[in-house]
């Protein structure tokens, strides 16, 4: 499946490629208002100018919430680096954000979710970008802190700060690359496809011998030549006056120097005169994967798009080449994808195969070859392309949602595309690809063509590799005792200070509207489902979701994973429709239907344009009430989750979050079973099991509707009408054993040989989701772990580097809930990390201070303001309301609450719910280098555990 328009932000969070093209078009102090539009074409205001230093300025108002967004994009990316010198764009990213010379250190990663907000940053492969998003009445203090990180923090920075951002961005190479599956897979392709030079031969995330060698001359250098205002697209979106605005900007963002401008790169396409195959060894791969990965054209590029659908209808459904070749008739997969990565100057297009346990790859590469054949002679149907485009509109509606998704879509298409304008016309370049494209693209770039073909096998599996494949150069990091670079952080920098022709110092708040809670309405149909909706009219969109209680606790214990099959099984085609039709259906209306099931219910969620809203709840209907019970679906999902327990004994945190909950609760309890059962369960299930469970556990009398969007409680209760001859008694849910807190810690170990990073969790269980108590322990976990200000994140990240995050939780249940603090930390200071973890939990009532309080209250209550605004976030509320039994005024009930709590109320309830010596340590890490040193925890000889969590 491909990536659609609306993962731009999160593909460059993950560090994965958004890919861009054109110059930026330069409006010198002109105004620039989109038209108004109409039909079906998209109507988004604006106004657009530059400021005399170069600095392009887009602002969007949208009154519908109280609050702002702001979206930096800087177009350096990774691709502006030099060899030798890589990852810098993604380095001075963290940079960034630690001080400037007019703003407090450390204020940029505190004070915006202090202040009710919240912000990151993310780097790819051709640009950079800031982004955040606070209530409106901080709109002053983003405008001082961003203006501050742009033209007045490299003096700021000293030797202390860059070897602790040194040990951070490593940590991160680690939690994202080394120490998971396949991590060093896009190293290998890049180098291989990539001739020496060529700014996409290295990773974003860059080689850590040039992240170590970096030096304060580096950074300012880099500094210097890319972050100029005529490099940068400042967006801001929300609910804004547009001419105060422009004052402020002037004010916050004029003074800063223009610099030297940057002249575009231009296209740099790549070619292969054969294929090149290398394989992997993966200390934390249990399934082999292979994939190809064929060089292909620049972004915006005509050919892009037609490459963008292509991918969709090689491997997305059951109607694709890809995967009725592999899955249907081999059966060496679970699944295909594919897709096309066009970036700034050049491209390339994958496909990807992670295959059963044990296939060797040969016979994958043989199955491909067959499946492409299969697509040039066969082609594919009107149909499978009128289904893409109907899911990129709805999905293209989706990725400008929000005003924080808007800000960065116009800036993305500003600086990469020539024109915030360009949003039009991209969706219909989307919309407007044809069959002759399609096949033109496929015969241009794919048909015949060489490729990078990988193979990343498990360690003990070299015969699965594809024959004819060399050893790719993957440089495996060495983690030694003591070996990391000690820092320390100078708080008195000596600088001379830029001067000034505006009072830089921090502005204060304005005032803040008062909490806009949307307005909830309810009803309970004839059988008995109840029904929560909300109607918001910003987007012809409809969200909508419906719960089911029971799950797995009403599996048989010797079968569990007989409800997520069920729920799985229940997606592949009604009593009316194959699998295939089914799947057709809800694309053609550009919808999504979903069946899954989790520990404590069954849920149907999904979406749609609210023209088609009606349609889409009659095929709801169908999968509810008629489902299909295909033999051979069955067959193919439980092999497919069979391969998906395998495939996770290579992931350190998903290990150690099974067996975490198996040692929090009690024996037996269905909280401590690994959602979706084990090897073991899934192998006993057979299809009766499912139809059993069916029949027993499916009431309208345990079930809610949920339904936000563009649909009034009218259409909404009519059309709900058609599920009243949907009929059954209430189902009682198990009772479980109480699970009593441990009378003092202990301390648990899992081995994972030559992992680079510990796996850490510490926790307890509290009070279940109905408890009056729940959100007052919520509430006061706020400064422990509740985000990057707290003291988890604030010791073990920013002044240890020991790791890149570092947060605890508190997770809502039917039964008791979970309080949970965790972390991935570098291996060699496993036991330290637990020490601060021991420490901080230990003592956090004793230091808990009125400082603390009035932090989290304004925290709590200002964040309130973004609490609304999205579709999903609205139908959070009303799935809340529905589980947990919550009057429709619970957020004010929550706010009440917020306003009154005391500090002796605070310490009180952590005193009584977070005691750290009631709970248990857990560590998934190498035992070999750490597991000596674990005893000096002070909690005895630490109990040794298998990857299933029994005592070895």
């Amino acid at each position: 499946m491909t990536k659609s328009l609306k993962t731009s932000l999160l593909l460059m969070l993950s560090l994965v490629v958004f890919g861009c093209s054109s110059p930026v078009i330069n409006n010198s102090q002109a105004v620039i208002d989109s038209e108004p539009t109409s039909g079906n074409e998209l109507d988004i205001q604006y106004t657009q100018y530059e400021l005399e230093n170069g600095l392009t300025v887009i602002l969007h108002q949208d009154a519908s919430d109280p609050i702002v967004a702001m979206a930096t994009i800087v177009h350096v990316g990774s691709n502006r680096e030099k060899p030798g010198k890589t990852g810098f764009a993604h380095f001075f990213e963290h940079m960034s954000f630690n001080d400037s010379e007019n703003v407090p250190k450390g204020a940029n990663r505190k004070m915006i979710p202090e202040l009710g907000g919240t912000r990151n940053g993310g780097t790819w492969s051709d640009g950079t970008i800031y982004y955040e998003v606070v209530p409106k009445d901080a709109f002053d203090k983003l405008l001082w802190i961003d203006s501050d990180r742009l033209g007045f923090m490299i003096n700021t920075v000293d030797q202390g700060t860059l070897e602790r951002e040194k040990q951070v961005v490593k940590n991160e190479k680690r939690q994202r690359v080394d120490n998971r599956a396949y991590g060093h897979t896009s190293h290998v392709i890049k180098k291989a496809l990539y001739p020496q030079g060529h700014p996409y031969n290295w990773t974003v995330i860059g080689d850590l011998a040039d992240l170590q060698a970096a030096s304060l001359d580096d950074v300012r250098e880099f500094y210097s030549e890319f972050y100029v205002p005529s490099n940068v697209t400042l967006v801001i979106a929300g609910d804004i006056n547009i001419a105060d605005t422009r004052k402020k900007v002037e004010y916050w963002f004029g003074e800063i120097a223009s610099g030297n401008s940057i002249d575009s790169m231009q296209p740099q396409a790549v070619s292969l005169s054969q294929d090149i195959k290398l394989f992997h060894l993966d200390n934390f791969a249990k399934l082999p994967e292979l994939r190809l990965t064929f060089p292909t054209i620049e972004q915006y590029h005509p050919d892009s798009y037609a490459l963008n659908a292509l991918a969709e209808i090689l491997t997305d459904g059951k109607n694709a080449a890809l995967y009725k070749v592999l899955v249907e008739e081999k059966k060496l997969a679970p699944a295909t994808s594919a897709w096309n990565r066009s970036e700034e100057i050049a491209g390339t297009f994958t496909i990807r195969v992670r295959a059963n346990a044990g296939v060797h790859l040969d016979s994958v590469k043989a199955a491909i070859d067959v499946a492409l054949l299969k697509f040039e002679k066969h082609g594919f149907s009107d149909n499978q392309l009128t289904k893409i485009k109907a899911e990129m509109e709805t999905r293209f509606y989706y990725s400008i949602e929000s005003v924080l998704d808007k800000a960065l879509q116009m800036g993305i298409y500003n600086e990469y595309a020539g024109s915030a304008d360009f949003i039009k016309q991209d969706i219909k370049n989307i919309t407007a690809v044809t069959r002759e494209d399609i096949q033109q693209v496929y015969r241009q770039y794919i048909k015949g063509k060489p490729a990078i073909i990988t193979s990343f096998v498990p360690k003990d599996a070299q015969q699965l590799v594809l024959s004819g494949s060399s050893k790719a150069n993957v440089v495996e990091e060495q983690i030694k005792q003591d070996a990391e670079v000690e820092f320390v952080e100078n708080d008195a920098i000596e600088y001379t200070k830029t001067v000034t022709k505006n009072d830089r110092s921090e502005p204060p708040l304005s005032d803040l509207p008062g909490l806009r809670a949307p307005a909830v309405w309810t009803n309970t149909s004839a059988n008995g489902m109840r029904i929560f909706g909300i109607e918001q009219n910003e987007l012809p969109l409809v969200n909508f979701s419906l719960r089911i209680d029971g799950g797995q606790a009403l599996d048989d214990k010797t079968k569990l994973g007989t409800a997520a099959l069920l729920a799985q099984l229940m997606n592949e085609g009604t009593a009316e429709k194959t699998p295939l039709e089914l799947e057709e259906a809800i694309g053609l209306l550009g919808a999504s239907l979903r069946i899954s099931a989790n520990k404590e219910w069954i849920s149907i969620s999904g979406q749609s344009l609210a023209k088609n809203f009606v349609p889409t709840m009659q095929l709801l209907k169908e999968m509810l009430l008629s489902p299909r019970f295909d033999t051979k679906e069955f067959e193919r999902l439980k092999t497919t989750r069979l391969t998906a327990i395998k495939q996770a004994e290579g992931n350190p945190n998903q290990i150690a979050g099974n067996v975490y909950r198996q040692l929090i609760y009690a024996n037996g309890h269905a909280s401590g079973k690994p959602t979706g059962g084990s090897s073991e369960s899934v192998a006993a299930i057979q299809l009766s099991d499912l139809k059993d469970f069916y029949k027993s556990n499916l009431s309208p009398a345990n079930a809610s509707f949920h339904i936000v969007g563009a649909v009034s409680q009218a259409q909404a209760e009519q059309t709900l009408a058609i599920f009243d001859g949907w009929s059954g008694a209430k189902i009682p849910m198990p009772r479980q054993a109480k699970t009593e807190s441990v009378k003092s810690p202990a301390l648990y170990f899992i081995d994972f040989p030559g992992a680079k990073q510990s796996v850490v969790y510490v926790g307890k269980t509290v009070v279940n989701g109905f408890d009056p108590n729940f959100y007052s322990i919520q509430f006061a976990n706020n400064r422990l772990g509740g985000g990057m200000s707290a003291r988890l994140a604030q010791t073990l990240r920013i002044q240890k580097g020991y790791t890149y995050g570092a947060y605890s939780f508190i997770q809502p249940s039917n039964y008791e809930s979970l309080f949970t603090a965790a972390s991935q930390v570098r291996t060699n200071v496993t036991l330290e990390s637990l020490q601060i973890f021991k420490d901080l939990i230990g003592n956090y009532a004793a230091t808990y201070t009125d400082e603390d309080l009035s932090v989290s209250k304004n925290m709590t209550i200002k964040g309130n303001s973004r609490r609304f605004e999205t579709l999903d976030q609205l139908l959070g509320m009303l799935q809340s309301m529905s589980l947990y039994k919550l009057p429709e005024n619970y957020v004010e009930v929550q706010q009440d609450f917020v306003l009154g709590v005391n500090l002796e109320q605070v310490q009180q309830t952590i005193q009584q719910h977070l005691q750290e010596q009631e709970m248990i340590y857990l560590v998934v890490g190498d035992a070999d280098t750490q597991l000596s040193r674990m005893k000096d925890l002070g909690y005895g000889d630490p109990i040794i555990l298998d990857i299933q969590g029994k005592r070895l």
